[in-house]
């Protein structure tokens, strides 16, 4: 392990290098800040884009706008914290990779790494089951249309193909190989999404980029928590950029502020073109509104359906890389609480056969929970946990005069802001339940 001072600001700018035998020499492998702010954009943008204009439709462009770039800040906030934290228990553990399950169980016991494990299970698996099912529907319906067999194929069979596709290429991927992918991924996301907002953006009506109904935001917020989440994988970016500082906050400022560019774009776009009348109409007899339905057929032709499945299909996919990702650190660290293990073909089947047998039997069981769960998991991984943490590994620091960096800014009064507004969240929605 290679640790690098900086004297006048006792800074640690890298914790570890990266070193593997190519032969009979020893290369330096150093992580990507590229291939780790494609992995944390790809991770943010999944299903949470596809159904954000269906919650933001009612208050409409400005508020909604506001809104997202609030929740953004909050989430920012809360990967730095996460990083912070991490990179703390690395150099206490002496460790060049720790899960998040690992950080929690060494800052707050193990009712806490409870609490924690719990939260993050039930989101991931979840989360999981909503890519699978979705991402499953548009390749069926891509295989079917181009055999010429619309409406045969059953939807178990795009579902299990789905999960054994990408699954299967993680299984048998190297970590590097998938960094690659994943990026490529990405950049399919973007040329795609650019697509479709130049087709979009013609159907704008200004009369609906002008309404506002502040009091309709609280409706949104869930939704909007969930679509910003990544920080299942910031342990991940932390070991790939091998504990760097400037790194690590590089990837993770630009990686997040990636998805809420297209996300801005995507709603302006959307609500800009969808009156409330048509989400009325569109909504009859669904469970879920798909607001790319409006766009398909919108009269763009051939051309939209195409970049719609394009743009869907992959976005689901960078999402479900970063997800599997994250359960793959969590029983990882489990493994290390208890002193037992998994081999590679195990580990990936608890992974992956859960959430694809769950979606094969309701393809919509994800979206019944998402509002009243989502909102609970997200605020205490991303809120609660990471403040809580950060404030009691400070607190040590300063008790034993340890090396601490700080990647957020204000103290204790940041970390107070961040646990009472997931509090606040909470509370609304336990609230919404009980109506």
């Amino acid at each position: 392990m290679k640790t690098v001072l900086k004297s006048d600001q006792n800074e640690v700018t890298r914790l570890f290098s990266h070193l593997e035998f190519d032969g009979n020499q020893l290369n330096h492998q150093p992580g990507s800040v590229l291939g780790s702010t494609a992995l944390i954009a790809g991770t943010t943008v999944g299903a949470g884009i596809l159904a954000l204009p269906a919650v933001t439709l009612p208050s409409g462009v400005l508020p909604s706008t506001a809104l997202l770039i609030a929740v953004w800040l909050y989430a920012l906030v809360s990967g730095l914290l996460i990083a912070e934290v991490t990179l703390n228990a690395m150099r206490l553990e002496g460790r060049p990779s720790v899960g998040l399950l690992v950080v929690v169980e060494k800052t707050l016991g193990k009712l806490g790494a409870r609490i924690a494990g719990g939260a993050y299970l039930f989101m991931h698996y979840a989360l999981l089951v909503a890519y699978i099912t979705q991402g499953g529907d548009i390749l069926i319906s891509a295989i079917a249309k181009i055999l010429g067999m619309e409406n045969v194929l059953p939807t178990w069979v795009g579902t299990t193909t789905f999960t054994l596709l990408f699954g299967g290429i993680m299984y048998l991927g190297r970590e590097r190989f998938i960094q690659k992918l994943n990026s490529a991924f990405v950049a399919i996301v973007i040329v795609s999404f650019l697509g479709l907002l130049l087709l979009g953006g013609g159907q704008v009506k200004s009369a609906q980029i002008l309404f506002q109904d502040w009091t309709a935001l609280g409706s949104a917020v869930s939704v909007m928590c969930v679509a910003l989440f990544y920080q299942n994988v910031v342990p991940v970016v932390v070991t790939q950029l091998e504990g760097d500082v400037h790194k690590i906050r590089q990837s993770i400022v630009i990686g997040s502020l990636i998805p809420l560019i297209m996300f801005l774009a995507w709603n302006a776009v959307i609500l800009g073109s969808v009156s409330p009348d048509m989400l009325k109409l569109a909504s009859v007899g669904a469970t879920v509104f798909d607001p790319l339905q409006v766009l398909r057929t919108g009269g763009a032709g051939e051309l939209l359906g195409v970049l719609v499945s394009i743009f869907s299909e992959f976005a689901i996919a960078t999402s479900f890389i970063g997800f599997v990702y994250g359960l793959l650190d969590f029983f990882k660290d489990i493994s290390l609480l208890t002193q037992g293990g998994l081999s590679r073909l195990p580990l990936y089947s608890l992974i992956l056969f859960p959430p694809m047998s769950l979606g094969t039997l309701n393809p919509s069981i994800f979206f019944t929970a998402l509002d009243y769960t989502g909102t609970l998991s997200i605020s205490i991984l991303g809120g609660i946990i990471p403040a809580l943490m950060s404030w009691k590994q400070r607190q040590a620091q300063e008790l034993t005069n340890g090396i601490n960096q700080p990647l957020v800014p204000g103290g204790k009064v940041t970390l107070i802001v961040v646990i009472a507004i997931a509090l606040g969240l909470i509370t609304r929605q336990i609230m919404t339940m009980y109506k």
